[in-house]
Formats: C-alpha cells, structure tokens, sequence
C-alpha cells in the first residue's frame, strides 16, 4: 500500500498516467466525432485511478476490504455506457462508444494500481481497435450504415419501379418508404442499410433512374 502522505510521488504519477491514457483515446473519438470525447474519456480514466488509490488508501486506514470502492466502479460505468446507447429508428447506435467508455475505465483502475505496463498496453489495443478495425471493417463492408434517399421525379411509378430493382439486385431492404409532393414533382425518400462499398454501387443505380437522386441523411455506424 502506497503511504498516506505519498502526494507527490507515486499517487501523483498513477493519476497522471491515467489521464494521458483517457486524453488519448478521448483524442482519437474526439477526432471521429463521437459523443464520448478528449474530456469524458480522460474524466472516465482519471476518476477511475483515483477511485482506486482511495479505495487502497480507505481499506488500509480501516482494515477494510481493498477492492470494496473499486467494484463500484464497473457498476457506476455501467451507468454511463448506459446512457450511450440510443435505439433509433430499429437500429441501436452507441455500443462502441459504451464499449470504449467501460474498458478506458478499466485503463484508469490498471494505473491506479500502479500496472503501468499493463495500462499503457491496453490503451495501444483500444486505440488499434478504434482505428486500425474501423478501417478494416470499411474496405471489407463489415459495417453498415442507415442512409436516406431522395429521389425527384415526375414519373413516380417509374422511379419506384427502378428503385425497388436496383435495390433487389444488391440484396437491400427498403426501409421507411414514404412519398410528398413539391409543385408538379413527387418526392421519394426511403433508407437502406448500406455498406461502404454498397453505397458507391448504389448511388449510380438509383441515378440512373432518376438524375435528381442524392444522399439526404448519414445516421452513425450502428455499432459506434
């Protein structure tokens, strides 16, 4: 057990470790735009150490047990992740970013532990992951993303003719169909879940069918 008054020496470089760690990974989701950032993930990482030093300091002082605070940690992450979950449309988005949020924690608590090692290495595997698997997925068309429609036309029945084939011919689901008009013209719009590949494809199919065809909403990848 470190010394209670061990301020400026082994307490104060666990907690840095633990906040570069977090700043890191937050850095990498920041940079990609998700919702758990630099700040959430080094809060998460550093809250985390420190909860862990006091839980070591409190079960010495008390002759407690020492992973009594600790423990509480996973529940109370759990909560967050939690909270970054969001189920739209019949797709759950925000698993990654729950998934991301639970291990950084566990980062945080291997450097409040003084694992320095042991922190550093999970870290470079969260950050591979993140990354080096997010594009892989992409190239592979692993990941797919919900994405609306629009098609302009005059001749509705045609352009929901040439839709439907050319979403038959790549193994798609229309989904969330719905049709309006603006002045003389019909507007079509539906969603599809597509892969990276797919939407290259697809988007010169559909424009072949109706010229006036674009991309008008991207919803996040649903595993992120």
């Amino acid at each position: 057990m470190l010394p209670p008054n061990d301020l400026s020496g082994a307490i104060l470089a666990r907690l840095l470790v633990a906040a570069i760690l977090g700043g890191v990974i937050g850095l990498e989701r920041q940079i990609r735009g998700k919702p758990a950032g630099l700040r959430t993930n080094l809060f998460i990482c550093l809250g985390s150490a420190l909860f862990t030093i006091l839980s070591e300091h409190v079960a010495g002082a008390t002759g407690g047990d020492h992973g009594r605070i600790a423990a509480q940690i996973i529940t109370g992450i759990g909560f967050i992740g939690a909270g970054a979950i969001i189920r739209d449309r019949g797709n759950v988005l925000g698993l990654t970013t729950a998934a991301t949020i639970f291990v950084v924690a566990s980062v945080g608590m291997a450097a409040g532990l003084g694992l320095f090692v042991t922190a550093s290495a999970t870290a470079l595997v969260i950050l591979v992951s993140l990354s080096g698997l997010g594009w892989l997925e992409d190239r592979l068309s692993l990941k797919t993303r919900l994405l609306t429609f629009r098609l302009t036309t005059s001749n509705l029945e045609g352009a929901m003719a040439g839709a439907n084939q050319a979403l038959r011919e790549m193994n798609l689901q229309m989904k969330h169909f719905k049709v309006y008009r603006i002045g003389v013209d019909f507007v079509m719009e539906f969603d599809a879940d597509v892969s990276h590949t797919q939407q290259h494809s697809l988007l010169p199919r559909l424009s072949a069918v109706e010229p006036r065809c674009e991309v008008v909403s991207r919803d996040a990848a649903r595993t992120e």
